[in-house]
């Protein structure tokens, strides 16, 4: 027997805030949703996502140590397909911005349009958004470059040092086996090694963590480059890296416009 009902799919970001920063559409989705899977950092926000949907399922289980991650997200979006595939109207719900470091509401929605069915993502706030609001940082004065801590050592990328450098996932960076949540201190010194080819030892950076709860304080700990290695890292610390020179306008470009 045949489903009438075409399967849809939609990926919504929560943002960071519990219950505070979703949007009016990102939450009437998951309302009207016969199913919601979700991939949230708390139990709190799963019970929250219990109150207001009409199926919830996590897919937190997917997850565990010693179990590469490709498999996990693999798995994740594997399930999430098998409700679509039933004809359902189906709400993948994701913690911060559904599309900003997260594989598995692009790779689900690229497999849901591959099959047939619609999907799109609903954006949302993201950790970067409430950065630049708790530290004081507008993107548009210095620039900046945002990168995940462990593709930014293993790509070489470098720094541009008149503006910011946000790296993020810093408790995982350099880990290649992509089976453990668990920082390693050399690779986190190794992290500071390749830093320090371009910013002195005692720069001033910033570990920043977003509040997830209303009366939770947010994380803003200034530490030496050089004493990174030593300091508490946790999955959602991100290292923030003030410029390190003044920017230098560039005159001889100045007077070339001046002049057209």
């Amino acid at each position: 027997m045949t489903n009438k009902k075409k399967g849809s799919y939609i990926a919504v970001s929560t943002g960071i805030l519990l219950a505070g920063h979703i949007s009016v559409r990102a939450k009437k989705v998951i309302e009207e949703a016969d199913v919601v899977l979700s991939l949230m950092p708390h139990p709190l926000a799963e019970n929250w996502l219990d109150s207001i949907s009409r199926e919830h399922i996590s897919l937190q289980s997917y997850y565990s140590e010693g179990k590469h991650r490709k498999q996990s997200y693999s798995e994740m979006c594997e399930r999430i397909l098998e409700e679509v595939r039933k004809g359902k109207r189906v709400c993948g719900a994701f913690y911060g911005h559904a599309g900003v470091f997260a594989c598995v509401p692009h790779d689900s929605i690229r497999l849901a349009q591959e099959e047939g069915y619609s999907a799109y993502m609903e954006p949302g706030i993201s950790a970067e958004a409430c950065l630049y609001s708790d530290l004081g940082i507008d993107p548009g004065s210095y620039g900046v470059q945002s990168y995940e801590a462990s593709q930014f050592l293993f790509y070489s990328h470098q720094p541009n040092v008149v503006s910011y450098l946000l790296l993020w996932q810093v408790a995982l960076a350099g880990e290649l086996t992509a089976k453990t949540f668990k920082t390693n201190e050399q690779n986190v010194k190794a992290l500071v090694d390749y830093l320090l080819h371009w910013y002195p030892p005692e720069h001033e950076l910033i570990l920043y963590e977003a509040a997830f709860l209303p009366l939770e304080s947010i994380r803003k700990e200034r530490v030496k480059l050089v004493d990174l290695p030593s300091i508490v890292l946790n999955l959602h610390t991100t290292l923030v890296v003030p410029p390190a020179r003044k920017m230098n306008i560039n005159n001889e470009l100045v007077e070339r416009l001046r002049v057209d």
